[in-house]
């Protein structure tokens, strides 16, 4: 976990997550796949780009199944917007930094 991005686990998420007052997004991730290590990088360096701005989370799913079940995340990484306690929008994969960067300005 980089400076600049949370951890966030099924019992910590709603408070971290749906009740802040700022958009969070959440990157669901997996130690084992590949494709979460290569967006992990991206995703910190968009933290910063955005700190103070937004919540940037990270969320095992292999330790936190509830969460990611209610969310409908099937592939991984899968990344989710929420604003307000609602989900905004979401991408699935690794995608490129503007990607992320378009989905995070949603929120803003």
């Amino acid at each position: 976990m980089g400076d600049n991005t949370i951890d966030v686990s099924d019992s910590t998420f709603e408070a971290a997550i749906l009740n802040s007052d700022k958009p969070a997004l959440v990157d669901f991730w997996a130690s084992w796949c590949a494709p979460c290590k290569a967006i992990a990088p991206i995703v910190e360096e968009l933290a910063k780009e955005f700190s103070g701005q937004v919540i940037v989370a990270k969320m095992n799913v292999d330790d936190n199944p509830s969460t990611p079940g209610k969310y409908g995340v099937r592939g991984i990484p899968t990344l989710i917007l929420f604003k307000d306690g609602e989900v905004v929008d979401q991408v699935v994969g690794a995608v490129p930094k503007d990607q992320i960067k378009g989905l995070i300005e949603k929120g803003l």
